[in-house]
């Protein structure tokens, strides 16, 4: 694939027009936006309607293949998602959704199951700082995180461990070597001026442990999304 060519399921999104303000008629006070920010699966696969988002960064965090996953992406065993680790003066890039009106509900509703019933995360407020230089102030933003106290968490390994155990795994979203090529591509074709060296480590592991993967992968895999979807 050449650099340029965006993968599927990563293609810009057109903008959705703004939802109706609700009680307007009657004079009530539009509720506010509501922006929530993804740093895994929610930058391909966000699953509910949004009215806008935007690619940047949130400060004060790591991401880590670190959180177990026994439905999305394991079974019996647990395949390896991506959560939040606390460090200062490093960053975090992914797509912050902006939701308004109905949208809030559902998508909170939506994440609730996904994220925390079925994920294991809980929720914090963020400020979210967009790409675009010309976006103002950073963006108060909602985050699922899990955190070491949750079931599903496995902790730190090495490379060549979380991708060995990516390999084996595959859940009712899909494989497990989908999920880490998904997000790969977001962070070369998106934010390419940004360094995430755990998350291409672990792509380094996987390619020499599937070597077949290295001039593949990208058919491979999408191949393996078009089945999917």
């Amino acid at each position: 694939m050449k650099r340029d060519q965006v993968p599927l399921g990563l293609q810009e999104l057109p903008e959705l027009p703004p939802p109706p303000v609700a009680g307007e008629a009657g004079g009530a006070e539009p509720e506010p936006p509501v922006w929530i920010f993804g740093y895994g699966s929610l930058v391909w696969r966000p699953g509910f309607e949004f009215t806008s988002r935007k690619v940047g960064f949130i400060r004060g965090y790591s991401r880590r293949f670190w959180q177990g996953d026994t439905f999305h992406r394991g079974s019996a065993k647990p395949g390896r998602v991506v959560t939040l680790l606390e460090d200062r003066g490093a960053c975090t890039w992914g797509v912050a959704y902006e939701v308004c009106g109905e949208q809030i509900a559902a998508s909170l509703q939506y994440l609730n199951v996904r994220e925390a019933v079925l994920g294991g995360y809980d929720t914090k407020l963020v400020k979210f700082h967009p790409q675009d230089k010309d976006a103002g102030e950073p963006i108060l933003a909602l985050v699922y995180i899990a955190t070491p106290q949750n079931p599903s968490y496995l902790g730190p390994a090495s490379e060549e461990d979380i991708a060995a155990q990516i390999i084996v795994s595959s859940g009712c979203a899909g494989h497990n070597i989908e999920y880490l090529l998904r997000l790969v591509d977001f962070m070369r074709y998106f934010c390419p001026q940004a360094e995430d060296e755990h998350l291409f480590s672990i792509e380094e592991a996987l390619i020499s442990i599937l070597p077949s993967l290295n001039g593949k992968r990208t058919r491979n895999c999408h191949l393996q999304i078009e089945l999917l979807t």
